[in-house]
């Protein structure tokens, strides 16, 4: 049986409806910015009228006789008055306009009565550290007043401090660290843990200003950055700290993030990197970051320590020199790498003497990524054979000259194990993962000016490039793509940015050496 189609009127009714509905919406919309006018004298008649019945019911009895004769001769002289009635139908609707308005409550002035006592209650916090007996007037004394030593604060919508300036007695040993680092744990465990907060000294000043700092965007994948030859980019940080922004790409959304750049080769005043974290803290996820960078105008050879195929994916792509996960295969890669070094010193001091260009072999950029050096130098003293640290002295002391950039990336429970080269020449520093405040002071030379967080993501830590400030930062997500727990999104934008796979793919931990290399070697 066939079906019968259902009526028109069925059929496109909805369709009617709902354009009735908009219409019926656009026209109430319509009328009411028309009418608010009256809408809104109606509401003040309103109003006076019931102010009025309560004025009424207010007054004793025996006094309404009186008013009302009162009202009744004003009445009189208004209607009688040149154009009294119509003066009084204009301040009738004056007054009912005014009334008939709406009204929105000012905000508060000041603190309400919950940041009145976190106020206080870290004003009385703060009188060990800022008080002296021998004080006339002190500005940090118990019953004391808080307005006079905050004279700024914010508070966020869960009622804790987003910006807090406070100030301190001239007498306060502002440059000592010690003295410091005692307030600002105070601040941060009075303030809400699980933030970061800034702390701006202001020693001319005696001023303390403390921020709360936004968390770091992790959600920035691996991507062609658009930096010039010789920049690096570690990761990103907060906008205030850097002048300069990178356009970046995170889906369809484009976006400009400020960067923690690093500048290598000649000119460089930080030819190389050290990095030190935790397990998990990220340092691989760096390590293949920069190593994506560095095949875009130049070669890389990897020594992973960890032998856990961190860098498999990169193994005979183009530019790649060798990825060698054994002992064997680190010290031929290394002893190369010194006499390479070398050769490119020599050819460039010929090069000058007669007046030439520098050759191209001896201008493309070298990387050496060595990860977890400890573990080579673990087996390196089992077996009787020389540290691997030993052969980078060459690379390190004399790379910057001949375009070589070495990067080693250990943990801390090996920092002890590092050799000396390695500390004296690796002048960019980077901390990844939770560390404590000493941790960070002894890795960069320099405490950091926030607070460090218990928990952090991968990637997370801190920077500093020579002399400069500690700077927050956050690893662009560069997993490994043949990683079973990498999702397909990372995975892709890491195997987009993979060279092609020219040489021969020879396996790791083979000790074998690219046949270039062999030969050089």
């Amino acid at each position: 049986m066939a079906r019968r189609p259902l009526p028109r009127i069925l059929s496109t009714g909805s369709a009617q409806i709902a354009r009735s509905r908009e219409l019926a919406r656009t026209a109430a919309d319509s009328a009411t910015d028309v009418l608010h006018p009256l809408i809104t004298i109606t509401r003040g008649l309103r109003r006076l009228s019931a102010v009025g019945r309560r004025r009424w019911a207010e007054t004793p009895k025996d006094r309404r006789g009186p008013l009302l004769f009162l009202a009744a001769s004003v009445v009189l002289v208004v209607a009688l008055a040149p154009y009294g009635p119509l003066l009084a139908v204009m301040t009738l609707m004056a007054a009912a306009a005014w009334h008939g308005r709406d009204r929105v409550a000012p905000p508060p002035e000041g603190p309400d009565e919950a940041q009145t006592k976190r106020l206080g209650a870290l004003y009385e916090a703060l009188i060990p550290y800022f008080s002296d007996p021998d004080d006339p007037a002190p500005l940090y004394a118990h019953g004391g007043a808080w307005e006079k030593a905050f004279p700024a604060h914010e508070f966020d919508g869960s009622g804790r401090f987003a910006h807090l300036t406070l100030r301190y007695p001239a007498y306060f040993p502002d440059g000592e660290p010690a003295e410091r680092a005692r307030v600002e744990q105070l601040l941060h465990a009075k303030s809400g843990r699980g933030r970061e907060y800034h702390f701006a000294w202001d020693e001319e000043g005696n001023q303390l200003s403390v921020t709360v700092l936004a968390p770091l965007p992790t959600d920035i994948a691996a991507q062609r950055f658009v930096t010039a030859p010789g920049e690096t980019v570690l990761g990103f940080t907060d906008p205030t700290e850097v002048p300069r922004t990178l356009p970046l790409t995170h889906g369809e959304e484009r976006r400009d993030v400020p960067p923690v750049l690093w500048r290598t080769g000649v000119r460089s005043t930080e030819p190389h990197l050290l990095v030190m974290g935790r397990p998990g803290s990220g340092t691989s996820t760096l390590l293949r970051s920069l190593a994506l960078q560095a095949l875009r105008h130049g070669d890389v050879v990897i020594l992973e320590g960890g032998a856990t195929g961190e860098f498999a994916c990169l193994t005979g792509r183009d530019g790649v020199l060798a990825v060698e996960c054994g002992l064997t295969g680190a010290l031929a890669s290394l002893e190369w790498a010194t006499h390479e070094t070398e050769r490119r010193l020599i050819a460039l001091n010929r090069a000058r003497q007669a007046g030439h260009p520098p050759p191209d072999d001896a201008r493309r950029p070298l990387w050496i990524l060595l990860d977890r050096p400890s573990a080579f130098s673990h087996l390196a003293a089992t077996e009787g054979r020389p540290d691997p640290q030993s052969l980078l002295q060459v690379p390190l002391r004399h790379g910057r000259a001949a375009g070589v950039t070495v990067v080693v990336a250990d943990q801390f429970d090996s920092a002890d194990t590092l050799s000396d080269p390695v500390r004296q020449h690796t002048h960019a520093r980077v901390v990844l993962g939770p560390a404590s405040a000493d941790q960070v002071t002894a890795v960069l030379g320099a405490p950091p000016h926030t607070t460090p967080a218990a928990h952090v993501p991968p990637g997370r830590g801190y920077a500093r490039l020579g002399s400069g400030p500690v700077l927050r930062l956050q690893v662009p997500a560069t997993p490994d793509p043949y990683d079973d727990t990498t999702s397909d999104p990372d995975r892709q934008a890491v195997l987009a940015l993979l060279p092609p796979r020219t040489n021969p793919a020879a396996t790791e931990s083979t000790g074998q050496l690219p046949m270039e290399m062999a030969v050089e070697s």
